[in-house]
């Protein structure tokens, strides 16, 4: 068994070596070769791993039709978005004298 993995690992990093070379042999990036090529090797290995299984077919096929799914329909929005000339309020748009100011808050 041991033999089965430095097999492997010498596979491994003369892939990543390879590929390291390939890409002009980049200072202090062998690390990420030697990671790139474990991965390609582990796809290598088991290229059904990564698949995930189609719903349709689990369970025997035994699975009810679901209903479509209804298209969103986007409502329009009637709300009021406020500009310069629509009212935002009780705020008086110019400035009062004191006494109007006191009539104005004592009224709201």
């Amino acid at each position: 068994m041991a033999t089965a993995r430095t097999a492997s690992d010498r596979r491994i990093r003369a892939h990543a070596m390879r590929m390291w070379r390939a890409d002009g042999a980049p200072e202090g990036r062998e690390a990420e070769y030697l990671e790139r090529a474990r991965e390609l090797e582990a796809i290598a290995a088991n290229p059904q791993a990564g698949l995930l299984p189609n719903p349709m077919t689990q369970h025997g096929g035994a699975i009810p039709p679901i209903q479509p799914v209804e298209e969103a329909e986007l409502e329009e929005n009637l709300g009021e978005f406020p500009g310069r000339l629509t009212d935002q309020g009780n705020r008086p748009s110019v400035p009062m004298t004191r006494k109007k100011a006191l009539r104005f808050l004592r009224e709201t």
